[in-house]
């Protein structure tokens, strides 16, 4: 009876080890998953404060040529 407990302890310790291993790995690839989602939305986010202030700047030499044009 007790060489079968020791079998139980030690094969249920390799289980609780293999169980605890592939938790590890789906909590990691979450984790890298997250991280890129987040990288994603930095750089779109980015991009479009990038096409603003783009906007802003050919927006404002216009006028600013225009207001020159006039004022000749």
């Amino acid at each position: 009876m007790s060489s079968l407990v020791m079998a139980a302890g030690k094969w249920g310790g390799i289980v609780a080890l293999i169980t605890l291993l592939i938790v590890l790995v789906k909590q990691l690839i979450a984790l890298v998953s997250f991280l890129m989602f987040a990288i994603k939305v930095a750089l779109i986010l980015a991009f479009i404060a990038l096409m603003v202030v783009l906007a802003m700047l050919i927006f404002g030499r216009r006028s600013r040529r225009r207001r020159e044009a006039e004022g000749l």
